[in-house]
């Protein structure tokens, strides 16, 4: 019996029926070890040793693989065909050594680019070693996302608080979004003039030519720039004859693209289909894994993880018999169609992504399929056969047509094309990401029967006027295209470079849009200050050059580490002198338009608008980024950056908005802005009642009414008819909720709050009452206001408890003072309560855990912990982190 092992389950369940009663096949679940989220994880000053990790879960997988390994006559290591895939299989086979029960037995790695029987048989007969510089050339991968992830991160924790992570390539894919950003930022607006002329032929069909020519020479795209030109040339064309000059038509031919890449079908799959990078490599796994087809598990799609083009001769014979037999033999090219790689790694260049039997036709699977599935897979067939047919034909026809007003000339265009022949079309036609759509996509049109010399009649004159427009916002799909351009990561790794921006929340995605996050926008403002080498395009490529490389057996691995550490180190030594002072200035600087918009008024727009003789600041504090007046603490203006990449100053609050008085208690209800968001006050000082805005609130929509209920929150709905007592209804950080007797249930949504009535109240009380805390005991009671982060990592939240409201941290837990508004407690008022409960050192009396603070690096995960850390002498381990056993899983790398 030999054991075989592969990835996932699914994958093991399908391949041992493939192979039968002689293997058994067992699962990894991906990587079994992975480089601890701690300091000395790798380290530069031993030649970058680096210290692996099994969690409990991989241990009980290696031991069962173990177990089976001792009792068999050979292993075969099946991992996917990729870097990864060679890297588990290494990490497999070391754990087997280190435990001692291969003996003698033969090892041999096999890939195969389907879950299909004939390719998984194929394989088993042609197996091989493992690929040593692949391996190579992940270890060089790995420990270079972790020097970078666990070095850099922790410069940003202490330089600009609020940031969460640096990567290497994360933070230059980071960069070309900011970059955009202030693009459109810095985008002045051009005026420009089109003009077209609706002509006649004498048969009496109409068409639209386009000016292009006048005043005896070509107009350039936009060169018609004011009202006055405008005006000018339209009167020349009221006013002239029209002749046609010439009629050209030319055969074009279209070829079909190659079948999917990763990062290729990443980008159909968003413009065509609107799945996400992520969505699309989840759903193509599955196809890739195996889907019960009648009874029978298989493949439908080969190994989804490539930057290949080509497609197997066998897989080319598949689609050329398929287009007969779908299509016709009009569609069928003489010769099958080649397509050479543009990937530099040949050792990764594997088969492109295709169906594995052109014969399941979309149709005939999609009743096996759920609804994503059967939209990407037919996708994906759809390119792959259309990547064989025949060329579509078209015909471009082009007219050059005269205008003559006495001895003013201007010459005029029209175009237009046909499909004689759709040939590939018939099966794909891309659809096109509106960043690339140009002025001349419309003119993909049928011109009437147009004849050279001949006169036409003017119908009509049109003149438009239009404005330059600023360059989109990165798509995902766009952003891809432009990493791959750049060589920038390679395309297993988009889907989790885009996925960790967005769980950072360094961009938001609005309408398919990616908008930079201020904090995003802070982080890269300071890279590109301070480590600028780090963030550059070309710099980033060429060390992706050196790994493709290292996996092609040309460079030594260790020495392309030494060559970065080095310079590396000793930027990161040169940021201990960095003032926050020059953090400020240069940030200030170069993120002027998100940090001080432009007024209405004109005014300068760094001077206090409040106190109007301070400066307006970038500010630093332990809880991220904001802007200040310089006089503090006698003006003490504050303003939040914007969250979404809109104007800095979106809510508009540059002062206090008056919204009328609360009739209870006559003080003014007020809305602000803070360096946490707008919110409404109520009265003055520091004793003023505060609520923030809830999620979705927008402060331009709050009135004296929404301020009122709002700032009176939480609200009484009513006594419990059961208990006597009362039942409140408030917003918390765990959203809307109600409160009985220490009891909390939560709100469907905001609006609930202010509406919901008795009798539902209790209903719902009821319903959360017979579902159980867990089983047993009282629930922690949810946080009626969330005040920030502690210092020492944790939120700081304000509840509500069976004895009264109180603050939390941790296992801390401080009463409020009698007569304290759990509403209007700040958190200064909060720390210092924290601090007499729990000492002068909260989180060493309390033993509250740290909040964990993340530093990913190109889609590996790696949660880290800041502490304290005794003097080391390797730069490694500058980055102390708490020791974590979370298993990091296998990512797309």
């Amino acid at each position: 019996m030999n054991v075989v092992v592969v990835e996932s389950p699914a994958k093991a369940k399908t391949i041992n029926k493939y192979l039968g009663s002689g293997y058994k096949v067992l699962a990894s679940f991906g990587h079994v070890r992975d480089l601890p989220a701690k300091d000395g994880s790798v380290l530069p000053d031993q030649d970058f040793e680096m210290s692996w990790e099994v969690d409990s879960a991989s241990q009980k997988r290696m031991k069962d693989i173990a177990d089976a390994v001792k009792g068999s006559d050979g292993l075969f290591l099946a991992t996917d065909p990729d870097r990864e895939g060679e890297a588990i299989s290494w990490h497999v086979l070391d754990l087997l050594k280190k435990k001692k029960v291969l003996g003698d037995k033969p090892v041999k790695r096999v890939v195969f680019n389907a879950i299909t029987k004939k390719a998984v048989l194929d394989a088993m007969a042609a197996p091989r070693d493992i690929d040593v510089p692949l391996v190579d050339a992940y270890l060089a991968r790995r420990a270079l996302d972790y020097l970078v992830g666990f070095n850099l991160s922790p410069v940003l924790w202490r330089k600009l608080p609020g940031a969460r992570s640096a990567g290497r390539v994360q933070s230059v894919a980071l960069r070309l979004v900011c970059d955009r950003e202030n693009e459109i930022e810095r985008f002045v607006s051009e005026e420009y003039w089109n003009l077209s002329a609706l002509l006649k032929t004498p048969r009496g069909d109409e068409f639209e030519a386009k000016l292009v020519a006048a005043d005896g020479k070509r107009l350039a795209p936009r060169a018609v720039k004011t009202g006055e030109d405008a005006n000018r040339l339209k009167t020349l064309l009221e006013g002239a004859s029209y002749v046609v000059d010439s009629v050209e038509a030319k055969p074009v031919k279209r070829n079909p693209g190659p079948p999917f890449t990763t990062s290729s079908l990443q980008q159909a799959a968003s413009s065509n289909i609107g799945f996400n990078a992520s969505r699309t490599m989840q759903v193509a796994q599955k196809l890739y894994e195996g889907i019960d087809i009648g009874g029978e598990t298989v493949g439908l799609i080969t190994y989804m993880r490539t930057d290949g083009v080509q497609m197997a001769p066998e897989a080319i014979d598949a689609a050329r018999a398929a287009i007969i037999d779908q299509f016709g033999n009009r569609y069928l090219p003489e010769k099958p169609r080649f397509y050479s790689t543009k990937a530099k790694n040949a050792q990764e260049a594997h088969e492109a992504i295709r169906p594995t039997d052109f014969n399941r036709t979309p149709d005939q699977v999609r009743k096996f399929l759920d609804a994503d599935q059967a939209r990407l897979y037919e996708l994906i067939w759809k390119r792959g056969i259309a990547s064989q047919m025949a060329s579509a034909e078209m015909e471009r026809t082009t007219v050059e047509i005269v205008a003559s007003n006495g001895d003013d000339k201007a010459g005029l265009r029209a175009v237009g094309s046909v499909v004689r022949f759709d040939g590939f079309l018939s099966a794909y036609m891309d659809r096109r990401d509106e960043d690339e759509k140009s002025e001349d996509d419309d003119e993909d049109g049928r011109l009437p029967e147009i004849n050279a010399r001949e006169n036409l009649a003017k119908q009509k004159i049109n003149s438009s006027q239009h404005f330059t427009e600023p360059p989109p916002r990165y798509s995902e799909a766009s952003l891809i295209k432009k990493m791959e351009e750049l060589g920038i990561g390679r395309p297993s790794t988009y889907a989790a470079t885009l996925k960790t921006l967005s769980d950072r929340e360094y961009v938001v995605t609005e309408k398919r849009k990616l908008i930079p996050h201020s904090k995003g926008r802070l982080v890269t403002a300071f890279l590109e200050n301070f480590f600028t080498k780090y963030v550059e395009y070309d710099f980033t490529a060429d060390l992706e050059e050196k790994l493709d490389r290292i996996s092609a057996g040309e460079l030594d691995w260790k020495q392309v580490l030494r060559d970065f550490w080095q310079d590396f180190f000793a930027q990161i030594e040169d940021t201990k002198e960095l003032r926050v002072t020059n953090v400020l200035d240069a940030l200030n600087e170069a993120l002027a338009p998100l940090v001080f918009p432009k007024r209405e008024d004109g005014s300068d727009p760094r001077i206090c608008q409040v106190c109007g003789t301070g400066n307006l600041s970038l500010k630093l504090g332990k809880y991220g980024a904001f802007v200040g007046c310089s006089n503090y603490p006698e003006c003490n203006f504050t303003r939040q950056l914007s969250s979404d990449g809109a104007e800095a100053d979106a809510s508009g609050l540059n002062e206090p908005k008056a919204l009328g008085a609360d009739p209870h208690t006559g003080e003014e209800l007020t809305l602000r802005s803070g360096r946490f968001g707008p919110y409404i006050q109520r009265g003055e000082g520091k004793e003023a009642k505060r609520s923030s805005l809830p999620k979705g609130w927008r402060p331009e929509d709050i009135d004296h009414e929404k301020a009122l209920a709002l700032i009176n929150l939480p609200r009484d709905v009513g006594q419990n008819p059961e208990t006597g007592k009362m039942i409140s209804a408030g917003l918390g950080r765990y959203g809307p909720f109600l409160l009985h007797d220490g009891t909390y249930a939560n709100l469907e949504s905001i609006e609930d709050v202010f509406s919901i009535g008795l009798n539902r109240a209790v209903t719902v009380l009821a319903e959360k009452v017979a579902k159980g805390p867990g089983g047993r005991g009282r629930g922690t009671p949810a946080a009626l206001k969330e005040l920030g982060d502690h210092p020492d990592g944790g939120a700081v939240t304000v509840r509500d408890g069976r004895y009264g409201p109180y603050v939390n941290w941790g296992k801390v837990n401080a009463t409020l003072p009698k007569g304290m508004d759990p509403q209007s407690v700040t958190m200064e008022q909060a720390m210092a309560l924290i601090i007499e409960k729990g000492g002068k050192q909260p989180a060493a009396k309390s033993k509250a855990k740290p909040k964990k603070a993340a530093a990913k690096a190109d889609g590996e995960t790696k949660k880290a912990a800041p502490k304290k850390a005794a003097a080391k002498t390797t730069a490694a381990k500058k980055a102390p982190a708490k020791k974590t056993t979370a298993k990091t899983k296998k990512t797309d790398t």
